[in-house]
């Protein structure tokens, strides 16, 4: 299975999205993208649960995306910075299985294709926060 780009097509399905406003046709957009990127049969659906979990929780998310990212609104963050935020956040916050290194770490891959020159330190900064304290969290229990 090709986790990488299962995110990718996540990814773009939460960039269209976000452009779009268009959130009722999600499933056609991530066959379209799983499509796009030849991603196999198998890792399709761990890019819907990317999707689906990243839209499901998104108030949550961009709540504490805002308080981490000091001085960059949402709003201000370029949009594949702001969508790989939101995936990776997701995937850190409520994946346990997959761990938050792995994700953090991905996340600068592919911000390094996707992103700006600076996308990979931005990503870098914020979700390395989320990491600490999911760890954090995590150890209390």
């Amino acid at each position: 299975m090709s986790r990488r780009l299962a995110r990718e097509t996540a990814l773009q399905v939460l960039f269209q999205l976000d452009v779009s406003e268009e959130k009722s046709e999600t499933e056609k957009i991530i066959r379209h993208w799983s499509e796009e990127f030849a991603v196999p049969e198998q890792s399709i659906p761990f890019a819907q649960e990317l999707v689906t979990g990243t839209l499901e929780h998104q108030t949550e998310i961009d709540e504490k995306l805002s308080t981490l990212s000091e001085g960059w609104g949402l709003a201000r963050m370029a949009k594949v910075d702001r969508n790989l935020l939101r995936l990776a956040t997701y995937e850190i916050l409520y994946c346990p299985e997959i761990p938050g290194r792995v994700t953090l770490n991905e996340a600068i891959e592919i911000a390094k294709i996707y992103g700006s020159a600076e996308s990979g330190k931005f990503i870098n900064g914020i979700l390395d926060k989320i990491v600490t304290g999911a760890q954090k969290t995590e150890e209390k229990r």
